[in-house]
C-alpha cells in the first residue's frame, strides 16, 4: 500500500472520529501524530504518556561495565534519535499538548530524549531498565502502576524509559521514540493510542 494510500485512510479515520488503535501499523501511526479522538484527549490532559527513549547508536542493551553516572559507558541516542527527540517536542507543542511532570530512567538516552524533547526532566528510578535484573520487574511496575493510576493532572505526564518497562506494564512493544498514551478509568490504565514523531 503506498503511502498516500495509508495517509487518505488515517485521514478518513480520524474523521470519523475513531481513536487510533494499537495494533495499527507503525508506519501509519508515524505518519498520523497525535490526532482525532486521541489528540482530543492529550489536549485535556490527565494522560499519560509512556515514551520509549529515541534512536541509539546500534546494540542491544549496555555494554559490560556500563555505569549510571557516566554516559561514555552507555549505549547512548544516534544523531537521529537526537533529532527525533526533538521532533516528538516540536510535535506536541504544535499540537497544543500541555506537558505536566517530565521523568524519565536514570539512563542517559532517556534523560536526553527527555531534555531535548521537554527541556526539562526529573530522573526517577521506577522508570529504570531491568533488562539485566528482572528480579526487579515486580518492584518497579508496580511503582509505575500506582503513579499512573493516580495521576491527573495537570497537564499529561512523560514518562521516558524502556521497551522492557513499557511491554511490562501494558503489553505492547513500542518502537523507540514510539509514544503509548493511557488514561486511568476505574482503577485501570487504558491505553488511548500511540504514536511517533
Amino acid at each position: 500500500m503506498s503511502r498516500r494510500a495509508v495517509l487518505r485512510g488515517l485521514v478518513a479515520t480520524v474523521a470519523a472520529g475513531a481513536p487510533l488503535a494499537l495494533s495499527r501499523p507503525r508506519r501509519a501511526l508515524a505518519a498520523a501524530g497525535p490526532d482525532g479522538a486521541l489528540l482530543r484527549e492529550l489536549r485535556e490532559g490527565g494522560c499519560v504518556l509512556l515514551i520509549r527513549h529515541a534512536n541509539t547508536e546500534p546494540g542491544l542493551g549496555d555494554p559490560a561495565g556500563f555505569r549510571l553516572d557516566d554516559c561514555r559507558t552507555q549505549r547512548n541516542l544516534s544523531e537521529g534519535g537526537r533529532r527525533q527527540a526533538q521532533s516528538l517536542g516540536d510535535v506536541l507543542r504544535r499540537a497544543e499538548v500541555p506537558i505536566g511532570p517530565v521523568r524519565s530512567s536514570r539512563w542517559c538516552r532517556c534523560i536526553d530524549t527527555a531534555q531535548l524533547a521537554f527541556g526539562r526532566v526529573e530522573p526517577w528510578p521506577a522508570l529504570d531498565s531491568f533488562f539485566s535484573d528482572r528480579g526487579a520487574e515486580p518492584a518497579r511496575t508496580r511503582e509505575l502502576r500506582d503513579w499512573a493510576l493516580a495521576f491527573r493532572g495537570p497537564g499529561n505526564a512523560a514518562l521516558v524509559t524502556h521497551q522492557v518497562n513499557i511491554t511490562a506494564l501494558v503489553g505492547p512493544v513500542p518502537a523507540m521514540g514510539e509514544v503509548i498514551a493511557l488514561r486511568s478509568a476505574d482503577g485501570k490504565l487504558r491505553p488511548i493510542g500511540r504514536f511517533a514523531p
